[in-house]
């Protein structure tokens, strides 16, 4: 490993979307305080999904995660098919990185920006409501990990897409759908029977309901089962990656 290179990568990646924080950083974060706002103002007092808990403290580990992870996912699909599109990326596959530094340099930053938002949502959120942390661990566990498996998750789209409007469509027919249906508003014990069991083959599910655990200590299904899911998708989706980076795929002709 070539840690400096590696670094190196890492600290452009960051720069690139510190440059534009207000749209990388501020915007999402908005935008689900004003989930929290309309939800709560319509649901608030009429909904109770965990005892003891109201309805817009229990949307606020959902709608972080959401933010979290569609803002990881971002970050490595942009960059990757920016580079591409631009031309630019011939000057990122020429220097000697590894496929194991390109990857963990561009998955870092996407874990940041993904951490970034996440904090700035919990910051203002807890300035509209009390928000309980059972266990500040599995919350910064799956924070990251989360991060980590949509910022593979990211590359594979930015690798694979050829134009900008390929990574549109990814994210529009694919992350913002398994997102939304998730449990982000809701628990999933409350579906009938048959969205019940699909929604257990939302990757995304175990990703919301693990970090809602931390701040509940209440979920859906076990923590433990939500990590596994997850270090077995972050496995998966780490050699893919970087199975594609070896064998340059959709990249040594852009």
């Amino acid at each position: 490993m070539n840690w400096v290179a590696c670094y190196t990568l890492f600290r452009k990646e960051i720069s690139r979307f510190v440059k534009v924080w207000l749209q990388t950083v501020i915007a999402p974060v908005i935008t689900s305080m004003l989930y929290v706002l309309v939800f709560g103002h319509v649901l608030e007092g009429r909904v109770e999904v965990f005892a003891g808990v109201s309805y817009v403290a229990f949307l606020i580990p959902g709608l972080m995660m959401m933010t979290v992870i569609q803002n990881a996912f971002a970050n490595t699909s942009s960059s990757l098919i920016q580079s591409k599109v631009m031309g630019s990326l011939v000057f990122i596959m020429l220097p000697p990185f590894s496929h194991l530094e390109f990857f963990l340099a561009y998955v870092g930053a996407a874990i940041v920006r993904g951490l970034a938002v996440g904090v700035g949502v919990f910051l203002l959120a807890v300035l509209y409501v009390d928000v309980p942390v059972h266990n500040i661990f599995i919350v910064i566990l799956f924070a990251i990990l989360g991060s980590y498996v949509m910022g593979a998750l990211g590359m594979v789209a930015g690798i694979w897409a050829e134009k900008f409007d390929q990574i549109a469509a990814f994210q529009s027919f694919l992350i913002v759908p398994l997102t939304f249906l998730s449990g982000v508003f809701y628990s999933i014990s409350s579906l009938p029977p048959f969205w019940y069991a699909l929604t257990k083959w939302n990757p995304f599910f175990y990703m919301i309901d693990g970090f809602r655990y931390g701040f509940f200590g209440q979920s859906d299904q076990p923590v433990m089962t939500s990590f596994l899911a997850m270090s077995g998708a972050a496995i998966v989706l780490t050699l893919v990656v970087l199975s594609f980076l070896r064998s340059g795929y959709k990249l040594r002709d852009s």
